[in-house]
């Protein structure tokens, strides 16, 4: 592994170190989700021995954190999976892949935005404990609107809310795991059903595996930004494998902490886990507030989330990869309010799903165009492109690459038939819509490809 990697352009300066790179991945990585996933976790895996979902997860999470370190480090900057399978796929399929990715990033950020959202309406049930099927919707659409509203405007920096959601993270964090372990029961937290490992261990284990990698998503955050990562070749890798290593202990303390509180049957029940821990260990007072800060955790996890998944169609559309109307900026504040419209949209509509699918929905939606595509696309650079600069070749290559296609594969078939059904048909709609926008533009396949190894020229 190499140390030094040159600077590409003047246009970024390399501020960013191991620490601060680990800190921005676990920030991503730890919002409301395993506030929302420990019940859904506890009851797919049937017992306390739902911790075992979190440690897979974190395998598969380091398996395929090592592919975007390599790829991140030798072609940094905005645009992540964009910009690799672009450079990747060039070769033979043109604009295809990357224009698919953008297309299934179209429904995969909103979808990952409905979990904040949903989220956020079932901690509302701590304090309106009736409110029926109808009135949760409202709230969530209402929720959505406010969102999007706020955000259609010209929005300079979120740097702000971002360390104020960090800050509202930690707190509730090592609020609710004090909690757990200040009324901590053992016999709750470490007696297994009868059954734990038997036949059915394997089947709740690729459901468990589902929500922990749900869980880990954000590992990959510094490999969006590798032009500002100082000595990315020791930052890249480093801020992905601490940051997976280190999330995985907060969720399994977390996860004992709640297990500890009460019988696991009634923590898999449970809407507002964390509520429900803190009421039991420090009353209703203290539950309330608690509930309150994993409300604004989830509105701001939302917003931010939004802010960013707009501006990637924007971005493709800009390069002539994806379709012109997202490339609009409103007219009066500079913003991308086509994608933006469209991603609330579709957010909205994804809290009419149950928590469960929508994480089903998600993953199955980029595991395809995204995970497995990066994977093929590490391989088809290191033999296209053998001189460019690799910062960090990936430690006992291809061993990483086979885990990550292994868990990948599992995951995708442990999902349900809806979300499977609903991946297809979706990656078959943007089939059709690039052989309409190909035909339009004059790209392959009714034209030669054009080849542009933009990191090679750079070097």
């Amino acid at each position: 592994m190499q140390d030094s990697q040159p600077t590409r352009d003047n246009a970024f300066h390399r501020s960013i170190g191991l620490f601060s790179g680990t800190a921005i991945n676990m920030t991503q990585m730890c919002g409301i989700g395993p506030f929302i996933t420990i019940p859904i976790m506890v009851a797919a895996m049937g017992g306390p021995q739902a911790v075992i979902g979190w440690i897979a997860g974190a395998i598969l999470a380091m398996a395929d954190g090592l592919v975007w370190a390599e790829l991140g480090a030798a072609m940094p900057g905005s645009g992540g999976t964009y910009v690799y399978l672009r450079e990747a796929f060039q070769y033979r399929t043109g604009k295809l892949m990357p224009f698919l990715f953008i297309w299934t990033m179209l429904l995969a950020i909103p979808l990952l935005m409905s979990t904040g959202i949903i989220g956020m309406a079932e901690y509302l049930g701590f304090f309106f404990p009736n409110l029926g099927w109808w009135p949760v919707h409202l709230v969530s659409l209402a929720a959505t609107a406010l969102v999007t509203w706020l955000l259609y405007r010209r929005i300079e920096s979120v740097r702000s809310i971002t360390v104020a959601l960090w800050v509202i993270m930690l707190v509730s964090v090592i609020g609710t795991a004090a909690a757990g372990f200040s009324n901590f029961n053992a016999a709750f937290a470490f007696t297994y059903p009868a059954d734990a490992f038997g036949s059915r261990f394997f089947v709740g284990l690729g459901a468990g595996l589902i929500i922990g990698i749900y869980d880990y998503l954000g590992y990959n955050t510094t490999a969006y930004i590798g032009d500002e990562l100082r000595n990315p070749g020791r930052t890249m890798p480093g801020s992905i494998i601490i940051s997976v290593i280190a999330m995985m202990f907060v969720y399994l303390l977390l996860n004992i902490s709640v297990l500890g509180v009460a019988p696991w049957q009634e923590i898999a029940q449970s809407k507002s886990v964390a509520s429900l821990v803190v009421e039991r260990s420090w009353g209703h007072a203290a539950a309330a507030v608690m509930t309150v800060l994993i409300i604004v955790t989830a509105f701001a996890s939302v917003f931010t989330g939004l802010l960013g998944g707009s501006r990637v169609p924007f971005e493709a559309a800009r390069d002539k990869v994806f379709l012109s109307v997202f490339g609009r900026l409103h007219k009066k504040h500079g913003f991308p309010h086509v994608a933006l419209i469209t991603m609330g949209v579709v957010t909205g509509i994804g809290t009419f799903f149950d928590l469960t699918e929508v994480i089903n929905m998600l993953l199955t939606a980029i595991i395809i165009v995204q995970s497995l595509a990066q994977i093929a696309a590490l391989v088809v650079l290191r033999k296209r492109q053998p001189g460019l600069a690799r910062p960090y070749k990936q430690w006992l290559y291809p061993v990483p690459c086979l885990v990550a296609v292994v868990g990948w594969v599992y995951v995708y078939f442990s999902a349900s038939t809806l979300s499977l059904i609903l991946s297809g048909v979706w990656i078959v709609a943007g089939l059709v819509v690039f052989a309409v926008w190909a035909r339009v533009n004059q790209s392959w396949p009714f034209a030669p490809v054009e080849i542009r190894e933009t990191y090679l020229e750079k070097q």
